[in-house]
């Protein structure tokens, strides 16, 4: 029997954990390769309150991991298979076989981006693949990017990385974007440097020990072209990784953990934080806020209940 079990890798796992140990709580972290933490795979940032000179994903996702520790928090690299309801316990199995009991639970499972699929993406993930332009756009001022997609989220990541970089190449796989018609219109008239390729799919990114090209294939004609960038932001959508709760809590339509202010979802006791609840902005400073208050009042609901 546990006081908190939270389920995830990332910096709303680890807020969490922080602020239930401080509590005093006996609290436990399941942490698996799959909802590690996005945060690992920036080299730099620099958005993140107190680090005016930047810091690594790496090296402040081992931070988060060695300032819970200090608290007491325990955590268990292993994946969660089920969550059921016992009474007013939750019970968490995970992949070894072992059912553990808890009066609370926070979900931070976070978000996995779609992935293209085609070669080259694995590899240079990290060295000029990316899922986050406002993460990464800053490495790639005055060089050529291109940005798959033709949604909101592709539209707006190309508006800001058209202020950094000195080629922006939109590449869609159908002949009409399907963003929003502001968006489009604002790129058609702030975006000079940008040239729509439409109608295109990726069927390879290249490069060294870094990106320096993609080829893109024409779907109506077949014919394969090389495009020179330096850097290649994926927006193809995002899947939270919710499977092992939707039905237990209440999910969108997209599948995201639906929470009030509180990050209370819709079963006593089951709070959600960071990326993997409906909410507008999905940034790692709002990752952290949604841990703190999930585990305060994860905690508030321990000290009534039980």
């Amino acid at each position: 029997m546990i006081d908190i079990a939270i389920v995830g890798g990332g910096p709303a796992a680890y807020t969490a954990a922080i602020f239930a140990g401080r509590a005093g709580l006996n609290t436990i972290v399941y942490e698996s390769e799959l909802i590690a933490g996005k945060i690992t795979s920036i080299p730099q940032i620099e958005n993140y309150p107190g680090f005016p000179e930047g810091i690594s994903g790496e090296e402040l996702s081992d931070r988060l991991h060695k300032q819970a520790e200090k608290f007491g928090v325990d955590t268990v690299y292993n994946e969660v298979k089920e969550i059921r309801l016992n009474g007013k316990y939750k019970e968490i199995l995970i992949d070894s076989g072992e059912t553990i009991k808890a009066k609370a639970v926070i979900l931070a499972m976070g978000e996995t981006a779609r992935k293209l699929g085609c070669p080259g993406e694995g590899k240079f993930l990290g060295k000029g693949v990316s899922y986050c332009a406002i993460c990464d756009g800053a490495f790639f001022k005055g060089k050529n990017v291109a940005v798959i997609g033709g949604g909101d989220a592709a539209l707006s990541s190309a508006l800001y990385l058209c202020r950094l970089v000195k080629k922006l190449y939109l590449i869609h796989r159908r002949n009409d974007l399907r963003a929003i018609k502001i968006l489009q219109d604002k790129l058609k008239q702030q975006c000079e440097k940008g040239e729509l390729v439409l109608n295109h799919e990726v069927k390879e990114i290249q490069g060294k020990k870094f990106v320096n090209g993609i080829l893109v294939q024409n779907k109506e004609t077949e014919e394969v072209n090389r495009i020179d960038v330096d850097g290649v932001f994926i927006y193809i959508g995002s899947e939270p990784n919710t499977k092992i709760v939707r039905e237990i809590v209440k999910v969108d339509e997209q599948g995201y953990i639906v929470t009030n202010e509180k990050m209370e979802t819709s079963c006593p006791g089951i709070y959600a934080a960071g990326d993997v609840r409906k909410k507008d902005l999905r940034q790692l400073i709002t990752a952290a806020a949604d841990g703190a208050i999930a585990a305060f009042q994860a905690r508030r609901y321990i000290e009534m209940y039980y």
